[in-house]
């Protein structure tokens, strides 16, 4: 007999009703669904599940692997037995048609298949291009002809060993982005394992000295708040983290800001020194778009003293709501890394001395003598600075 989801329980060989989307999502006791066409869904005790078609082929009765459910659809999987059923009608092999395919599928055939495959899941344009464009300057170059089935250790080794240790956060997610592509690999049937898992036990240990927050180049900033902006997020959240941007703070500083330290009329906003790292107050001047921002924050507000209030009245967004919409756009960076972003703008961009940078980023520079001297905050020259900053966001998007 055949149960409700088409699992064969007894000696039924067709099911009473080809299998639904539904019903693949929802299988999860293991054993053997059948749909037609010889094709079956299998579920293992450990909850995957895969597509396997029964067929005979040149007169045996054999068993093809047609994929994982994560990678093949119900219709795909259709699609496949039926063409594999044809050709063997008519005579043909759908295996030895499978073990040609695969033996000209080269390791950037198969990642440039698997970036197709997944492109419609991913948020946006910058990721969808990020996993290919890594790939193509770090990993194809030596392993992209090879084939699927061939790629070793030692080759991933080859890989990443140049990255490794120099750019580490880089060399992670290019491993990942290997180990996505051989995992579907294993999936077709073409490997039986996967050495991006394992590789790292090959590899030295990267130290959190050597881990630096993660930031986006300054010349992806203002695609980033661009993204932010059209994002469906909380009106505040988006807000606070493009304020987050336009003024260099802190995320801490931002979240907590309430209206008394904001003066209007100067364009100043006030950090007292008991809300600052350094414990010294921090005058930050307010570009335009800053004070554009702090307005519709008014507009917007829940009419608390804080600026950028979460979803309770009165209390400030949490610490990790700014962090989670930068990754839900897809970027890959901290939103500490904002700063980092900014004074790599100053240093390559600008003619402003440190000091002025540094003074934006309310760092101490150079010794007690020197700070004891050094009475001025520089504001007016910092002024200059971020509204030169602000421009240069409104201008530097790359899609015009």
């Amino acid at each position: 007999m055949v149960d409700r989801l088409g699992m064969v329980t007894q000696n039924a060989r067709r099911p009473q009703k080809a299998l639904t989307a539904m019903m693949v999502k929802n299988a999860s006791t293991p054993g053997k669904y059948f749909d037609g066409n010889g094709l079956y869904l299998r579920v293992e005790p450990n909850g995957t599940k895969f597509w396997v078609q029964r067929i005979v082929i040149l007169g045996k009765r054999r068993e093809l692997g047609l994929g994982s459910v994560t990678l093949v659809s119900l219709a795909e999987a259709r699609e496949k037995a039926l063409a594999n059923r044809k050709m063997a009608r008519e005579g043909g092999d759908p295996l030895a048609a499978r073990r040609e395919q695969q033996a000209v599928m080269t390791f950037e055939q198969a990642s440039r298949h698997v970036h197709e495959l997944h492109a419609p899941t991913w948020r946006n344009a910058k990721h969808r291009r990020d996993f290919i464009s890594s790939l193509e300057r770090y990993a194809f170059p030596f392993i992209g002809k090879l084939p699927a089935s061939k790629v070793a250790a030692a080759d991933v080794l080859r890989v990443l060993t140049p990255i490794w240790t120099e750019k580490p956060e880089t060399a992670r997610r290019v491993r990942q982005r290997i180990g996505t592509v051989l995992k579907w690999a294993v999936a077709q049937g073409w490997r039986q394992d996967n050495p991006a898992d394992s590789i790292t036990q090959a590899l030295p240990k990267v130290g959190k000295s050597q881990v630096h927050r993660k930031s986006l180049p300054y010349t992806d900033i203002a695609d980033c708040v661009a993204a932010i902006r059209q994002s469906r997020a909380m009106t505040s959240t988006k807000l606070a983290l493009e304020f987050l941007v336009l003024t260099a703070a802190r995320s801490g500083e931002v979240r907590d800001a309430v209206w008394d330290e904001i003066d209007l009329d100067n364009r100043l906003w006030v950090i007292p020194a008991a809300r600052m790292k350094a414990k010294r107050a921090h005058r930050v001047p307010l570009s335009a778009p800053a004070l554009t921002i702090l307005n519709d924050a008014r507009a917007f507000g829940d009419g608390s003293k804080v600026v950028f209030p979460g979803t309770r009245y009165g209390v400030p967004l949490s610490d990790m709501t700014l962090s989670k919409l930068v990754k839900e756009l897809g970027f890959d960076a901290d939103v500490h890394g904002f700063r980092t972003s900014f004074r790599t703008w100053v240093q390559e961009q600008t003619d402003y001395p440190r000091e002025v940078a540094e003074a934006a980023l309310a760092h101490a520079v150079g010794d007690a003598v020197e700070q004891a001297y050094a009475r001025s905050d520089m504001l007016d020259r910092r002024r200059q600075m971020m509204d030169a900053w602000a421009e240069y966001l409104s201008h530097g998007r790359r899609d015009g």
